[in-house]
């Protein structure tokens, strides 16, 4: 199993764990089993509950769908890889850059780009292998950033259904003169029920981004390094001087 799949799968279930035990112990308060079950609490979490759980189905199918795309054997796949080194120790720069363009992956891409400088020297090459992998490395970046943005959002609902929760109690004691604290349950299940979920998924959510973003950029150094180490063996045939040093 992919290491960051395990390290997710590990987080959530920590999780999980976490909020099962905790609704657990709230059932089992009443000792004649009269606790609510999950779906009663869901159901009092009213119209912001519901969105709260659309928010948890859309970030879940990004955290699955990053998990099978976000790995360095998909933005450098060792088949191109090995293909565009003996391409280039060829000297088939043309048919490199080809390969690059069916390709459009992250490698091929910035491997690409700089192929079309490189008769411009060695400097203004690797300039625009740095400029291509900024570029790529945004483009990551920003992928993963709507995990983020859920993940903030999350609590910002909850925070909504606890003020119409709110709102829903202070009716009762406008409507009824002398409300029980039976009256008035329905609004403070709402109000808790929301804020729990807001938490639960911001935590989740939050966590998941940045596990994903400190992948995105030590892949991508990785990648960047090996991208210039391909275009070192070419400098030396082009110019038929000494390679530069690298710093």
């Amino acid at each position: 199993m992919h290491p960051t799949v395990r390290n997710l799968i590990f987080v959530f279930g920590a999780l999980a764990l976490t909020t099962g035990t905790v609704f657990a112990q709230e059932a089992a308060v009443d000792p004649h089993g009269g606790g609510k079950s999950w779906l009663e609490l869901f159901e009092a979490a009213g119209t912001v509950g519901w969105l709260l759980l659309f928010v948890s189905i859309g970030g879940t199918a990004l955290v699955i769908e990053h998990c099978t795309s976000i790995r360095r054997d998909k933005i450098a796949p060792p088949d191109l890889v090995d293909e565009l080194e003996a391409l280039i120790e060829g000297e088939n720069y043309k048919e490199a850059i080809a390969v690059c363009e069916d390709d459009k992956g992250y490698l091929s891409n910035i491997i690409g780009n700089a192929l079309r400088m490189r008769h411009a020297g060695y400097e203004e090459m690797i300039g625009v292998l740095e400029q291509s992998a900024a570029e790529e490395t945004f483009k990551l970046q920003a992928k993963i950033s709507y995990l983020s943005l859920l993940g903030n959002v999350a609590p910002l609902l909850g925070l909504l259904g606890t003020v119409t929760g709110m709102i829903a109690s202070f009716q009762v004691i406008e409507k009824l003169k002398a409300p029980t604290p039976k009256d008035l349950a329905v609004g403070v299940y709402e109000s808790l029920v929301n804020t729990t979920l807001g938490l639960f998924i911001a935590i989740i959510f939050l966590t998941s981004y940045f596990v994903f973003k400190n992948k995105v950029t030590s892949m991508t150094l990785s990648v960047n390094l090996q991208g210039v180490e391909m275009l070192k063996s070419l400098v030396g045939k082009m110019t038929g001087h000494k390679q530069p040093a690298v710093g």
